[in-house]
């Protein structure tokens, strides 16, 4: 008799990706039940949480079909063989309008597939459903008016973040086994966190972005925004990341990056708790020292240290990023207006960031990055790698990010760590802790040097592997029977 197969342990969509795709390319089990044990997962969980806008079950049984008779066929059908993904509403998919979570784009449907699509499909990975987002991404939480609000399967009464907060709950729940989003201002960090998964911002130029077409986009958009993964190990993401990157002759900022020999970094951690001294939660300081822990009990030096410049890095963020936002969202430029959560956070937003009013200003602010961006890289030399919160605020309660100006500051101020790394192009991975007093997942993230992906994920592979790492799963994802 045969060992007992590990998928009737576990259910499969909380199975680990690489084990997945090796148990369907030797035959142990097929795409096609992977797939089903997805689908099921959204018949339970999809209509409580509105994670994906739109899933795509007839085409996800047919590419598993597929998927099985290449291996039926003794064809190899790629590292991520028979792997269901989501992908947000802002990265392209043939099938697909890419709404940007906004009803001006309800039917842009794409001519062809993002490069980062096509990577996954190459290498195996089966498109299941699109992952929820606010208006543009612009917010800090998942809503819109064209999907409306996805729910945070650990507690609903709490944001979900965002703005990749679709992707996250689907990966979380068991819906999909990867989520594919990207990071402009932590909107892969903060979900991942906020609902106890695994998430990295990827270099600038790592992973393409997109495609670059007869109008540009905005140039805060072109250095801080990166598409990358979302899963349910650092492993996981490993995986992704080595299918999802490399240059892409349409993405004038996708790079050719050598990988990171992380054996040849110092294994030195800054650990910062409170950045800025700005005030932080008890429970959120208490993820961090768990995770310092972790490190240090593998072998890592801890030194407590203050990221250089980091309030003029997260300031100069907030400034480009609102001027462009008013730039490239006008209301008087649209053909549909933005929804009435991201009209508010739009208004709010920028009114508190004071834009840019002048190109002086603005060309000065570019500049000045660059002064910055050297501090970090001397310091990074020797400190390769900085823990900290994702967050210094437990999770919030829907709309946390609306208000006024002072909820807007307020969201912003928390998420200081997390914008320095997308001002500076840096990796980062968000990594869960553990459980805070009212049974919410927390999570710290690890930034490493540019380009030193790899350094990052291996830091947080050695977090994760720890009893700090929560086994439990969202309460609210599960089925009732």
């Amino acid at each position: 008799m045969s060992e007992p197969d590990a998928l009737s342990q576990e259910p499969q969509p909380h199975m680990p990706i690489r084990e997945m795709a090796a148990r369907i390319r030797d035959g142990r089990t097929t795409a096609a039940e992977v797939v089903d044990a997805h689908l099921a997962r959204v018949d339970v969980a999809n209509s409580r949480l509105n994670a994906l806008t739109v899933v795509f079950a007839d085409r996800a049984r047919r590419a598993a079909d597929d998927v099985d008779r290449a291996v039926a066929a003794g064809v190899d059908p790629g590292p991520l063989a028979g792997v269901p993904f989501s992908v947000k509403e802002s990265i392209d998919l043939t099938w697909s309008a890419t709404t940007q979570g906004w009803r001006g784009l309800a039917d842009a449907v794409p001519a062809a597939d993002a490069t980062v699509v096509r990577r996954l499909r190459e290498a195996g990975a089966i498109p299941l459903g699109r992952g929820n987002m606010p208006d543009f991404g612009m917010r800090w939480d998942t809503d819109n008016d064209l999907f409306g609000r996805t729910l945070n399967p650990w507690n609903p009464e709490r944001t979900a973040s965002g703005s990749s907060g679709g992707d996250a709950v689907a990966v979380a729940t068991g819906m999909a086994s990867l989520g594919l989003g990207n990071d402009f201002g932590g909107s892969i960090r903060l979900p991942a966190a906020a609902v106890g998964i695994a998430g990295l911002r990827p270099s600038f130029g790592r992973v393409p972005r997109s495609a670059a077409r007869d109008a540009g986009a905005a140039l805060t958009l072109q250095q801080f925004s990166v598409n990358g993964p979302l899963a349910r190990t650092v492993d996981d993401l490993t995986l992704a990341l080595q299918v999802l990157e490399g240059p892409d002759p349409s993405d004038a900022v996708s790079l050719g990056l050598a990988p990171f020999d992380s054996d040849a970094a110092p294994r030195r951690v800054g650990v910062t708790r409170d950045p800025l001294g700005w005030g932080v939660d008890d429970d959120v300081r208490a993820g961090v020292d768990r995770a310092a822990q972790s490190l240090a009990d593998a072998g890592w030096e801890l030194v407590d240290l203050e990221p250089p410049l980091l309030e003029e890095a997260a300031v100069l963020w907030r400034r480009l990023a609102c001027t462009d936002m008013l730039l490239t969202l006008d209301p008087a430029l649209l053909p549909e207006p933005l929804g009435r959560s991201a009209t508010a956070f739009l208004r709010d937003s920028t009114a508190a960031a004071r834009p840019y009013e002048s190109a002086r200003d603005y060309a000065a602010a570019w500049a000045r990055r660059a002064v910055i961006a050297a501090e970090w890289r001397r310091l990074q030399v020797d400190v390769p790698v900085i823990l900290g919160p994702v967050s210094t605020r437990r999770t919030p309660g829907l709309d946390f990010d609306l208000g006024g100006q002072d909820a807007a500051t307020a969201a912003w101020r928390d998420l200081r760590l997390v914008v320095a790394a997308n001002f500076l192009g840096l990796p980062a991975v968000s990594v869960p802790v553990g459980l805070d007093r009212d049974g919410m997942p927390i999570g710290v993230q690890l930034i490493a040097r540019g380009g030193a992906d790899e350094l990052a994920l291996r830091a947080a592979r050695e977090v994760e592997q720890t009893p700090s790492f929560p086994p439990e799963r969202p309460p609210h994802g599960q089925s009732d029977g």
